[in-house]
């Protein structure tokens, strides 16, 4: 090649993509240099004149898209034979996912764990490919919701989603962004299609972000993050309504990825999906030519790697060395620069300049629900005993757990056959006996009815055996056992209502608004940018998982249903957040001590007047032993009203029909209402999905339980029940204008106030020795959370300073800070149960699992970029918020720490004691500051602020006001603010708090190792999958 000639790259593409933003900046950029003659072939050309007459080019950009003769291009490049930047003959791949999968598989990089089903022609049946209802089985290899199922096609995008039914179930289909949307949920939808072939793979909990990665060469990637369409389908927007996409940071790991599909698919400029779930990165969907939108960075380094691709193939004597001023300049539009994490918040009078927030942990009982049922009852009826031998495998002795919607279908189908058709007239001389195993019988038949939808997220049924007959084998040889009677337990009810819901959603709102410095949407820039490292945790039952999702969803300002929120969001986590088992002989002890003190009604003498807290028994009512007769009484008034109320309605269904079809009800309603049953009202019917029959159940129930007639016995565990209920058909069921329920609203609570905290501990030591307890592996949690935190802001604190000291050091010198990091990072994931032991055998993968996103500072115009926030936020019920909360004011009291002061002021212990009730939605919220003026050394540096919230307030329902009339009827009420546990101007210090509960939290080390779950027990377990990943990484497993 003659000097001074041009190097001519052809752009052999449609024209909507060669005159693309993105391909014209690149272009132009080229053609700046001088070096290059830009040559566009044009549609006409390439889809009208023979190869022959094609311009002739040394380099040659082509690449296919709709409507585009690849075959064609590909016969013009054996003819010239032009560099080319992608090869064409690999596009085809690009076409067939499965191609696709198995070229990545075949070099190595990691994808999600897949089967092929492949079809002939439309709903082929095929022997390899079973569905069930929560998984299904390609070739006995089993896939558990939620899973994906994609086309095989790769230009066909009707990729769907899959959840388990313990979730509320149903679709999510994803597609082309569409406006302002890209995914749509169908909650009916159950069954995957048999249209086509599909490819069905494990669904990665992402934490809802997606990363797309563009490379230009393999030494060169840019990567993206978006808001994943799994959350809730709505597209971000900027101002210019383009879609928003933050900068991030690739792991070296990755790096590696990006080079190896560059390599394997032989596309330099080539686009990918990468996955990051619990620290590992997987690729699933590889598009080939693509390019970033609106990055004038990203169009420099794009134009100075192409210009170095051609010069070495065509021009290797001209050096291709960047001159040191890029020959185009453009003006590039500056972003604002944002203090993102500067301190002003509106929670709690300002700080001073030099603080900023670095975590904010939260511990959050669930939202408002309906009261918690549970029947008992024995049965010996045939069909109940075979059915317990159908699902526990045919032992004897074995008891059974039905809760998926088959085996409860069975259940009522059975039940409904043995239920009495007609009530048998008090008269006859059957006993009382049968009498009520039929009652109780019909109301399991009633809550396996009430809303006809099925989930396992609101009833189980237990069946233990109780007695066995011996019975011949049928083959005569020897005795087998046989069930003839069985305790059948159905719990049912705690289910959030529509105004738990809206309350988590409203407080999820809230923290948005108030926890977070700056403008009211600081948060969600914060997230969106990456810097906001949040995980959400729930123990295991439904009400406490919805409260999350609704709370993420007010949070995030999600939109839509509240299944896929939850399916991404929110980890199940039950041994830190649900259970007592290991508290349950001190709180038995509690409430044996409670009766003593309640029913004999010895007026307790206070010893300390300055701390009423410290007494036994604080908080019950004076006269609590003869508040007890005047509480069964009016229960019994308010069970005679229902009880009249059910006559009537279950008259009306015997008349109605004897067989009763229940048309499948829509279960998204169920799981999703967050507006009230107007018509359900109207009609003065109770609230929610309960008929009078159940709400008498429930309250014929308790007027038993309360009060034995025949022992003369009060049972004090069942005020906490009565005053749920009564609080619940005060706000929920006024409608109904039960007489005298407001009187027994009042005695209730009087009673309630005394007793329920007072489960949890008698008095101040044993509140702390019961609370230990229970909350034992949060509040470890919660330490590792702040250790890590600090550990992370000493690091940014040390690179920053020898940054200022030698300005050298990249400012995105993140690799050091994550290896620093990874030591301390690994105590992180003990909540989860992903923390592998010091001796792994594949250590540098599994110790940071908790995907960190960064944002890559040399495109974000961001003030400490590298500096992020922690949340950290956990849902439970009331039993871990009053645990939590008696370790946090009664720490002090145990021998080691004698003489400290309690880490909660003493006119805030004193407002504690007040407050009786920790309500719902009330939360503990841990806030930790670094003050960057101080030395790294110096323990003022962490400062923590404490606040706690009694949550959902019941004085309006006391009021006669306008306030509490609005509140009839929205069944709503509001949350109440935090306040401060700590006094103005004090400084708790973390050094301190650790010191202070260090010896009641689980230390880090015990936190244990993974388990593999057997099968899908919730959203997250990871399956089988993990193990068959761990041996892929094994070098000699390689294809």
């Amino acid at each position: 090649m003659k000097m001074g000639k041009k190097v001519t790259i052809g752009v052999c593409v449609m024209e909507k993509k060669a005159f693309s933003g993105p391909m014209l900046q690149i272009l132009e950029r080229l053609q700046a240099f001088g070096e290059f003659e830009i040559v566009h072939f044009g549609d006409k050309v390439i889809l009208e004149e023979p190869i022959e007459r094609w311009p002739i080019c040394d380099c040659l950009i082509a690449f296919y898209s709709s409507g585009y003769p690849l075959e064609k291009a590909e016969a013009y490049a054996a003819l010239r034979k032009p560099f080319l930047v992608n090869e064409l003959g690999q596009q085809h791949l690009l076409h067939d996912r499965r191609e696709v999968y198995e070229r990545l598989e075949m070099f190595g990089i990691p994808v999600p764990r897949y089967a092929l089903v492949n079809r002939e022609f439309p709903n082929q049946e095929l022997d390899y490919f079973v569905e069930e209802e929560d998984f299904i089985e390609v070739h006995g290899n089993k896939f558990w919701k939620p899973f994906v199922e994609k086309p095989v096609h790769g230009d066909d995008h009707g990729i769907m989603i899959y959840y388990p039914s313990s979730a509320g179930g149903g679709m999510k289909e994803l597609f082309r962004k569409v406006g302002n949307r890209s995914s749509e949920f169908h909650q009916e939808v159950r069954r995957v299609r048999r249209e086509g072939s599909y490819i069905y793979e494990e669904f990665m909990p992402t934490g809802g972000t997606d990363v797309k990665v563009y490379t230009v060469g393999p030494e060169y990637a840019h990567a993206e993050a978006r808001k994943s369409p799994v959350v809730d389908g709505v597209v971000m927007r900027n101002p210019d309504g383009k879609e928003v996409r933050y900068p991030v940071l690739l792991t070296p790991m990755e790096k590696e990825i990006s080079r190896e599909i560059c390599i394997a698919f032989q596309q330099a400029v080539c686009g990918f999906d990468l996955l990051r779930s619990e620290g590992r990165s997987y690729v699933c969907d590889v598009n080939g030519w693509s390019f970033v939108k609106n990055s004038y960075k990203y169009y420099d380094d794009a134009a100075c790697v192409l210009r170095k691709m051609f010069l070495d193939a065509k021009a290797p004597h001209l050096s291709s060395t960047i001159p040191p001023i890029l020959p185009w300049k453009v003006n590039e539009p500056v972003q604002p620069s944002e203090g993102l994490t500067r301190q002003g918040s509106g929670i709690i009078g300002t700080f001073g300049q030099s603080e900023e927030l670095r975590c904010v942990i939260a511990i959050i009982r669930h939202g408002d629900r309906t009261p918690k049922q549970k029947v008992k009852l024995k049965v010996t009826e045939e069909k109940l005993l075979n059915l317990m031998l159908k699902y526990n495998g045919g032992k004897p002795r074995a008891e059974t757990k039905l809760k998926s919607a088959v085996q409860l279908q069975d259940l009522l189908d059975a039940t409904r056959i043995l239920v009495p058709r007609i009530r048998p007239g008090r008269e006859s001389d059957s006993e009382a006996e049968d009498i009520e195993h039929a009652e109780k019988l019909r109301q399991v038949k009633a809550v396996l009815e009430e809303g006809g939808h099925f989930s396992g997220i609101y009833r189980k049924v237990q069946l233990k055996p109780l007695k066995w007959v011996k019975v011949a084998k049928s083959n005569g040889e020897g005795e087998d056992e046989k069930p003839v009677e069985a305790l059948m337990i159905l719990k049912y009810g705690g289910v959030l209502t529509h105004a738990g819901r809206n309350q988590a959603e409203e407080l999820g709102r809230y923290f948005r608004n108030n926890m977070y410095p700056g403008e009211g949407t600081g948060l969600l820039r914060l997230h969106s940018t990456y810097r906001h490292d949040l995980k959400i945790y729930s123990s295991d039952e439904g009400r406490v998982q919805m409260s999350a999702a609704a709370f993420a969803k007010g949070l995030l300002d999600l939109e839509g249903q509240l299944t896929p929120i939850l399916v991404s969001l929110v980890s199940k986590d039950s041994s830190m957040l649900d259970g007592l088992e290991n508290a349950s002989s001190e709180m038995e002890e509690a409430k044996a001590r409670l009766n003593e003190i309640i029913t004999s009604g010895i007026k307790s003498v206070n010893s300390n007047p300055e701390k009423p807290w410290m007494v036994d028994g604080a908080g019950v009512h004076p006269n609590a032993s003869e508040l007890l007769p005047e509480l069964v009484k009016l229960t019994k008034k308010v069970t005679e009203q229902v009880r009249l109320l059910a006559k009537d309605e279950s008259e009306e269904l015997a008349e109605a029909s004897s067989t009763g079809v229940i048309l499948p009800y829509d279960q998204a309603k169920a799981l999703g209402k967050t507006n009230i049953d107007v018509d359900r009202i109207a009609a003065g019917l109770p609230c929610g999905s309960e008929g009078f029959l159940l709400m008498f159940a429930r309250w014929r129930k308790l007027q038993r339980d309360l009060y034995n007639e025949r022992k003369e016995r009060f049972d004090i565990t069942q005020i906490p029940d009565v005053y749920d209920s009564c609080k619940y058909d005060l706000l929920h069921n006024a409608h109904l204008n039960l007489e005298g329920l407001d009187e027994l609203f009042k005695v209730a609570q009087l009673l309630a106030d005394g007793v329920i905290p007072n489960e949890y501990g008698i008095n101040p030591k044993q509140k702390l020795k019961i609370g230990s307890k229970i909350a034992r592996r949060l509040l470890g949690k919660i330490l590792i959370d702040l250790r890590n935190t600090r550990e992370e802001a000493i690091s940014v604190a040390e690179l920053k300073s020898a940054q200022d000291i030698n300005p050298s050091v990249p400012i995105g010198g993140r690799e050091e800070i994550d290896q620093r990091f990874k030591s301390q990072s690994k105590m992180d994931l003990a909540g989860k149960g992903s923390f592998t032991s010091e001796k792994s055998m594949d250590q540098e993968d599994d110790e940071d699992k908790e995907t960190k996103y960064r944002l890559d500072p040399k495109y974000a115009n961001v003030k400490t970029p590298e500096r992020h926030v922690r949340t950290r936020l956990y849902f439970t019920s009331e039993s871990h918020i009053h645990s939590l909360m008696n370790v946090l004011r009664y720490c002090n009291l145990d021998e080691s720490l004698q003489g400290e002061d309690s880490l909660v002021c003493d006119s805030a212990l004193e407002r504690l004691c007040k407050t009786k009730e920790l309500d719902y939605m009330s939360q503990i919220v841990l806030r930790l500051f670094e003050n960057t003026e101080v030395a790294l050394e110096d323990p003022k540096r962490f400062r923590i602020e404490m606040t706690f919230s009694r949550g959902a307030d019941l004085s309006p329902l006391e009021g006669n006001d306008s306030e509490a009339a609005s509140f009839h009827q929205e069944h709503t009420l509001p949350i109440m603010g935090p306040e401060r546990l700590q006094e103005v101007g004090s400084c708790l210090t973390l050094e301190m708090m650790e010191k202070m509960i260090r010896q009641f939290a689980m230390p880090a080390e015990d936190f244990p190792p993974p388990s593999i779950p057997q099968g899908f027990s919730g959203y997250f377990s990871k399956s089988a999958a993990v193990l068959e990943r761990l041996v892929n990484l094994w070098p000699f497993n390689k294809h």
